[in-house]
C-alpha cells in the first residue's frame, strides 16, 4: 500500500502543477470567471490530496500506521480526488453545470478519507 499511496500521491500532484498551468495561461482568457473558480478549486483540491496521500504512504511505513483505516482512507482519498476535482474540470472545460451536483459525492469521499485517517493513526 504505502507505494501505491507514494505513487498516487506523486502522480496527483504531477497533473495538479499540469493543470494548475493550463488553467493560468490555457483557459484564463477562454472561460467564464465562475468557470475558471471552479477549476482553481478543482486543481487547489487535487493538490492538498496529493500531499495528504504522500503523508500517508510515508506513515504507512511505520507498523503503527499500517492499519486497514489508514488503507481505506488513502482509497478514499484517491476516489474522492478523481470525482471532486475530475467533475469540476469537466464543469469548467465543458459548461454542463449538472457537473456540479457530482462534486459533492467527492467531497464526501474526501470527508470520509479525513475521518478514517485519524482514526487510523489514533488506533
Amino acid at each position: 500500500m504505502q507505494k501505491i499511496f507514494l505513487l498516487a500521491g506523486a502522480f496527483l500532484a504531477f497533473t495538479g502543477v499540469a493543470a494548475g498551468a493550463f488553467g493560468a495561461h490555457a483557459l484564463k482568457q477562454k472561460l467564464q470567471i465562475d468557470m475558471l473558480n471552479a477549476f482553481e478549486v478543482g486543481v487547489r483540491y487535487q493538490m492538498y490530496h496529493a500531499l495528504a496521500l504522500i503523508a500517508l504512504g510515508i506513515l504507512y511505513s511505520n507498523s503503527n500506521y499500517s492499519n486497514s483505516l489508514m488503507s481505506a482512507s488513502g482509497w478514499s482519498f484517491i476516489a474522492g480526488t478523481f470525482i471532486f476535482s475530475g467533475s469540476l474540470y469537466i464543469l469548467a472545460l465543458s459548461g454542463i453545470r449538472l457537473w456540479g451536483a457530482v462534486t459533492p459525492i467527492g467531497g464526501v469521499f474526501l470527508l470520509i478519507g479525513w475521518l478514517l485517517f485519524a482514526i487510523g493513526v489514533y488506533k
